[in-house]
C-alpha cells in the first residue's frame, strides 16, 4: 500500500530532492504551486501528507483555511521554513514536523520517515484484517468454547461462537496468527454480541512479545493488500 502526500511550492529544485526522498519511502508526489488551488484539491481527495513551503505567498491563508476545512482536517502539514516567518507559520499551521531550506537530505529523511510512521500507526491502529481461523474463548466460570475469529485489529477482534456460550462472561481468548508459529493470548472484555453469534471483543491484557507480533503481522496483510 503506498502512501500519498502533496507538495506546495514553485521551489523545483527542492521539490525534486523532496520527490526522490517521497518516492524512497513509497509515498507518491503531488505537486501543486498554488495555494488555492491545492486547498482546492485537498477539498476533493485526501493525501496522507502535505508539505508547505512557506516561502509561497498565500501560505498564512491557506493554513488558516486548512484548519477551518474538516474535509482537510486528516491532512498533516509539514512545513517547510525558508524565511524569518517560517516558525511563526508552522505554530499557526499546527505543523507536526518542520525542517530547513535549503533541504538538507539526511534532515528530510528524518522528517519524513517520522512522519511517516505516525501515519502508518494511525492507519494500522484501526486497520482489520478479515481472516477465518478458531479460536477457545473462556468464561469466567472458567467455561470453554470455540469459535471462529472473522476479523482482527490491534485493539480487538471478531468472532462468531457456537450456540449457548454467555457471550458476556468471555474473559480470556487464544488463538493462532494464520502464518506464525505463535499462539495469541489475551484478556478480553465483550464490546457487542448479537443473536446470530457474532461478538465484538476488546484486548485488555495482552503479552508486550505479543502485542509487538499482532502489530507487524497486521502491518504486513495492510501492505500485501
Amino acid at each position: 500500500m503506498t502512501l500519498s502526500s502533496m507538495v506546495v511550492s514553485r521551489d523545483w529544485q527542492e521539490i525534486s530532492v523532496l520527490e526522490c526522498i517521497l518516492g524512497g519511502l513509497h509515498m507518491d508526489v503531488a505537486v501543486e504551486s498554488e495555494p488555492q488551488r491545492a486547498l482546492a484539491r485537498l477539498s476533493k481527495s485526501k493525501v496522507d501528507a502535505l508539505i508547505v513551503d512557506c516561502d509561497l505567498n498565500g501560505t498564512g491563508q491557506f493554513f488558516r483555511e486548512l484548519q477551518r476545512d474538516p474535509s482537510c482536517a486528516s491532512s498533516v502539514p509539514l512545513v517547510i521554513m525558508g524565511a524569518s516567518q517560517g516558525r511563526r507559520d508552522m505554530e499557526e499551521s499546527g505543523a507536526m514536523f518542520a525542517f530547513d531550506k535549503p533541504i538538507s537530505v539526511e534532515q528530510a529523511v528524518h522528517t519524513l520517515s517520522a512522519a511517516r510512521n505516525m501515519i502508518l500507526d494511525g492507519r494500522l491502529r484501526y486497520h482489520r484484517a478479515g481472516i477465518d481461523v478458531p479460536v477457545t474463548l473462556r468464561g469466567r466460570s472458567q467455561q470453554n468454547t470455540e469459535g471462529h475469529l472473522i476479523n482482527l485489529s490491534q485493539g480487538g477482534l471478531q468472532v462468531r461462537v457456537e450456540d449457548g456460550f454467555d457471550a458476556k462472561e468471555a474473559s480470556r481468548i487464544s488463538f493462532s496468527l494464520p502464518g506464525t508459529d505463535v499462539g495469541m493470548h489475551a484478556q478480553v472484555e465483550v464490546a457487542w454480541s448479537d443473536k446470530q453469534g457474532n461478538v465484538g471483543i476488546r484486548f485488555v491484557k495482552m503479552a508486550s512479545q505479543m502485542k509487538h507480533t499482532l502489530r507487524l503481522w497486521l502491518a504486513q496483510q495492510y501492505f500485501a493488500n
